[in-house]
């Protein structure tokens, strides 16, 4: 890794904000591939990632990197679609929304913008959905997964409902829900009837790409 990429994961991984979009816009200005610099973001937004799971981070550092994210995004994918003459064709459609009874958006945000990146068609319905909205828009907008997002504990069981639902409405066949939030783990999968969890961004990425390959 160059030093100047080395630079722009610590500088992201330390939340020194104001230096991380410097660091990042002299390095698109410079004709670096913008990819890559999204790249970087990942790998610094891991180590963001590990450290809120050892509790040396908490939530307002998880709330800045994620505007960070944004931020360098917001530059970066101009060029991207530059690049690759315009839209590039999409590996696929992810749902994805905060189930109803909880309003945390900042990890729904952050898998949303890493699919995004990655190639995948994204719908966001945002915080606090009911089960009926999810069963609607898993209807009108057809997706091969539908990604479920909850922090609090309270959640799994809204989580449950809404796969429930989906299944109730024969919509569960020829698609996959993954759940994932602070609290997911194995058990809360098993409890909520999704195909799977996703520890972070990266692995919600990850799923998605195995299961619309498949």
């Amino acid at each position: 890794m160059a030093e100047n990429e080395k630079q722009l994961v610590e500088a992201i991984a330390e939340m020194r904000e104001e230096e991380a979009l410097d660091l990042a816009k002299a390095m698109l200005a410079r004709g670096d591939d913008p990819l890559r610099v999204l790249e970087l973001c990942r790998e610094a937004m891991d180590i963001v990632g590990k450290r809120f799971e050892r509790q040396e981070y908490f939530l307002p550092e998880l709330v800045l990197a994620g505007e960070m994210l944004e931020n360098i995004g917001a530059i970066a994918k101009p060029l991207i679609h530059e690049r690759s003459g315009g839209e590039a064709k999409k590996l696929g459609r992810v749902l994805i929304g905060t189930v109803h009874g909880d309003l945390h958006d900042i990890g729904k945000n952050i898998v949303t913008f890493m699919l995004d990146i990655n190639g995948f068609e994204v719908k966001d319905i945002g915080i606090d959905v009911p089960v009926a909205k999810f069963v609607e828009e898993v209807r009108g907008f057809a997706p091969q997964v539908v990604g479920l997002s909850g922090f609090l504990t309270l959640a799994f069981d809204s989580m449950k409902e809404t796969v429930q639902a989906i299944e109730a409405a024969g919509l569960r066949e020829g698609r996959k829900i993954m759940i994932g939030g602070g609290q997911v783990d194995e058990a809360v999968r098993a409890y909520t009837g999704a195909d799977a969890f996703g520890g972070n961004a990266v692995a919600a990425v990850s799923l998605c790409r195995q299961w619309i390959a498949a």
